[in-house]
């Protein structure tokens, strides 16, 4: 019996300790003068499968994650629009060391799990587990009871990406093909929160 504690404890340690060795990322504020004119952005957006193994700089990751879905007003307002304000898209970035969530509000990514879950996103396209970044739009259908709305609301933070990314010149591709099941363990995500859509990140190669 006595053993049986013991082990149950250490498997509690364990799981409490699961993302303390990762630290939070403050990311710098947004660089909101770069980017090219937003026709040339529409004519140079496309889907790119092939990244540079480079990880991408802080302010490039910082100026991603506000142009996904970052706040560009006093009032808490998102760069990206969501049905009625309801503001129920989560961001949750995955690199090589580990899973974090975009903290809109303090502009950081917190650490979720350390290690590299990317194959998760990747599956079988094993193209997108080559990107240094990879981020995974989620729906908490607890603020927006809507999947259907939720859906386009998760669209419209895909196609910031997509636009941030021709405007400076980042590779990425928008996708659905993810290992849901997994990511949900390892996002520690509730049964009212889907992931919805992917982009894997990085430089051209």
């Amino acid at each position: 019996m006595r053993n049986l504690f013991v082990l149950l404890i250490m498997c509690m340690t364990g799981f409490a300790g699961y993302a303390q060795d990762l630290q939070e990322i403050k990311l710098n504020a947004p660089d909101r003068t770069r980017g090219s004119a937003m026709m040339k952005v529409f004519s140079d957006r496309m889907s790119v499968r092939e990244f540079d193994s480079k990880e991408l700089s802080l302010q490039d990751l910082s100026d991603l994650l506000w142009a996904a879905n970052g706040i560009n007003r006093e009032d808490g307002r998102r760069t990206a629009p969501t049905a009625s304000n309801r503001q129920e898209i989560d961001v949750y970035a995955i690199r090589p060391d580990g899973a974090y969530l975009y903290d809109a509000a303090t502009h950081s990514l917190k650490p979720v799990a350390k290690g590299d879950y990317r194959n998760l996103v990747a599956m079988a396209q094993e193209f997108a587990a080559t990107a240094p970044l990879c981020l995974v739009i989620v729906i908490d259908l607890e603020k927006q009871g809507n999947q259907l709305m939720g859906a386009v609301d998760a669209g419209i933070v895909c196609q910031n990406i997509n636009l941030f990314c021709a405007a400076v010149g980042l590779a990425t591709v928008p996708r659905a093909t993810m290992d849901q099941a997994e990511l949900r363990k390892v996002l520690k995500l509730s049964d009212a929160n889907l992931p919805m859509m992917n982009n894997p990140v990085g430089y051209k190669k």
